[in-house]
């Protein structure tokens, strides 16, 4: 219970339900793992289920629904350099690249500040 003489600090932060949300949205990328495009599937869904209901589980369930996009057409291009063999290597650093920077995101969303990736090409808006 809050007493009258009490004030109410406001941070601006976003709150614990939001940031718990922008970090599952960043971390549901490790879906993947598990099923096939898990990890676009994963952000799509919870980008869509809550992005209504605070402005920062938008921002970042967007940018890591761009991200895994991203993450997904370099994997697609290391594939296809794969017949140079070139692929071979480049795919090992889309694959820890991509998770050192889920990691990195899932961090600072909890933290509720904005995560912005680096070498993301954002086609949502």
């Amino acid at each position: 219970m809050i007493d009258e003489t009490q004030t109410v600090v406001d941070t601006g932060l976003p709150g614990p339900e939001a940031r718990k949300w922008a970090l599952i949205a960043h971390v549901s990328g490790f879906l993947g793992c598990l099923i096939p495009f898990g990890s676009l599937i994963g952000p799509l869904l919870v980008w869509q289920l809550k992005k209504d209901q605070d402005p920062f589980i938008d921002d970042q369930g967007k940018e890591a629904l761009n991200f895994q996009i991203s993450v997904a057409l370099a994997g697609l291009l290391c594939v296809l350099l794969m017949v140079v063999f070139i692929g071979f290597l480049l795919i090992w650093g889309v694959i820890i690249g991509a998770v050192v920077l889920m990691i990195i995101a899932a961090i600072k969303s909890n933290e509720g500040k904005a995560y912005r990736y680096p070498f993301c090409w954002r086609i949502i808006k």
